[in-house]
């Protein structure tokens, strides 16, 4: 396939590959070259007209524009404005149950959620000890290689280790550990220091850390006591909390606890659990064109199969959702449910509003130069991942999951930023598509699904899945059964590329002033 009209109610199609002037597309004399993923007008139209894409307008063209010719964000302008009223129309689509029933290997926990991941995770209350967390991890894991290294050299299993990592493996179950600093904890006020302290205390309770240090400085607005408290009870052989004021020695305290949480979480043991276990989350960056016919319909695909397994997905990404909203809003599965959607989407456009900033400043420059030209186009095409079935609940910003099945959340379109609030929410692992790339990863697996094969083959130490193959040709029916594996081996303990390079990050959502 060179090009694909997506819906028939389409004025526009989209380039597979890049078209030369003087081919022809739907008829339609080419009076331009097309790059890759940019959309070629099947008819004229007039200054005012509507672009048409996904059976739905994605804006109104600017000029008079020719048939034939590239469309983009030089000569589209977004039809969205202010804030709306919505009304409730219910349009669901029941996802009933499938057999067989699959499973995964994960870690059961003591509070009945399951684990992808058994880690050990240095969690700081405040910026100021980032330093002294980053510190007690590197002495920890010298001195544990250095133990290992010397049982090696007795004869004890010929192992050759490279990293705590690697040697972890045959030791015991713990695959990783890892310091996560982040520069909040203090100098803040209201929402803002509520959502550091939400966000690292729902860090505390998820079921990928075996185990967890938190480490406070002692003076900081966010107090080691008040943050216990709203943590709430914990096995506290997994668990260890300290202040650095109050030790003489902090690095050397703080080995002596992850020493002990070690000693805990080395004998976990993955074992057989259903496919219901699994939170995932879906999240997009650096889209392009193609995202919404490749990538995203994959795991819309995927969204669908896991909620017919009694599965849970999460979308989030608010201002990525205008424009496509009510798509969203009415598959709620009732009108709660449809009220809290309203607030989700009315309360992130008054944020937009409260800070003097346009509600619709999007796309990126990476997503413009990809093909994608409106808030609208990205919206309807990013939508796309959670596929077709109800939406079950929505959650504000940390909010932990309480429902199986599709979910929202609030939390921006910033990739780390959403990325962390996915894992917040309980989520054990991110399905990250994207047409341009990136080699982030956030605190849980963060899998990167391309939307065209010349990314993945560019950016294979990024990309752990191509879905540009669909592009190509294949079916839908083989990529996504091979999509579905894939994942399951994922959740059972394969590694993906950002956790291969060790590439594991926090980030906390900030809106007001810093003192």
């Amino acid at each position: 396939m060179r090009y694909v009209r997506i819906n028939p109610a389409d004025n526009v199609a989209v380039a597979l590959q890049d078209l030369s002037k003087g081919e022809l597309v739907e008829g339609v004399r080419l009076q331009t070259d097309i790059p890759r993923g940019h959309k070629i007008l099947l008819r004229s139209l007039r200054a005012g007209e509507n672009v048409i894409k996904y059976g739905f307008p994605i804006g109104h063209v600017t000029r008079e524009a020719d048939a034939g010719t590239l469309v983009d964000h030089s000569c589209i302008k977004t039809n969205l404005e202010g804030l709306l009223a919505y009304d409730y129309n219910p349009s669901l689509v029941e996802i009933p149950e499938i057999a067989p029933k699959r499973t995964f290997k994960g870690f059961k926990r003591a509070d009945g959620q399951v684990g992808i991941r058994n880690q050990i995770w240095v969690i700081p209350t405040v910026g100021c000890v980032n330093g002294v967390c980053e510190q007690m991890v590197a002495r920890f894991k010298t001195e544990l290689e250095e133990e290992l290294g010397a049982k090696r050299h007795r004869g004890a299993g010929g192992l050759g280790p490279q990293s705590v990592e690697d040697c972890c493996a045959p030791m015991a179950s713990v695959d990783a550990i890892v310091c996560f600093p982040h520069n909040y904890g203090c100098s803040q006020l209201g929402d803002d220091h509520e959502n550091t302290r939400r966000v690292l205390a729902d860090m505390v309770h998820h079921p990928n850390a075996g185990g967890v240090l938190v480490v406070s400085l002692g003076c900081e607005n966010n107090q080691l006591d008040a943050f216990r408290e709203l943590v709430g009870p914990v096995d506290e052989t997994r668990v260890k909390m300290f202040v650095c004021q109050k030790v003489d020695d902090e690095i050397q305290y703080g080995v002596e606890r992850l020493r002990e949480i070690y000693a805990a979480c080395r004998q976990d043991k993955r074992t057989e659990v259903p496919v219901s276990e699994l939170r995932v989350g879906l999240k997009c960056g650096g889209s392009d064109g193609l995202s919404g016919i490749t990538a995203n319909p994959l795991l819309g695909v995927f969204s669908d199969w896991i909620v017919a397994q009694c599965g849970t997905t999460v979308l989030t990404e608010v201002p990525e959702m205008f424009g496509a909203e009510t798509i969203l809003m009415n598959r709620c599965q009732d009108r709660s449910t449809f009220e809290k959607s309203v607030q989700l989407i009315n309360d992130f456009k008054e944020y937009f509003i409260r800070q003097g900033m346009p509600v619709y400043e999007n796309p990126s420059p990476g997503n413009k130069a990809g093909g994608i030209s409106t808030l609208e186009e990205k919206s309807l095409g990013c939508t796309q991942k959670c596929g077709k079935s109800i939406v079950r609940g929505v959650l504000k910003y940390a909010e932990p999951l309480r429902v199986r099945g599709l979910n929202l959340l609030s939390a921006p379109g910033n990739d780390l930023v959403a990325s962390t609030a996915l894992g917040a929410s309980g989520c054990q692992m991110v399905l990250f598509t994207t047409g341009r790339g990136t080699p982030f990863g956030s605190f849980v697996p963060t899998m990167k699904i391309s939307t065209n094969t010349a990314l993945s083959e560019a950016k294979p130490s990024w990309i752990d899945f191509n879905a540009g193959v669909l592009a190509q040709g294949e079916r839908m029916e083989e990529v996504s059964a091979r999509f579905i594996d894939y994942v399951l081996s994922v959740a059972s303990g394969e590694a993906v590329n950002n956790e291969k390079h060790g590439i594991r990050e926090i980030a906390i959502f900030k809106q007001g002033v810093t003192l």
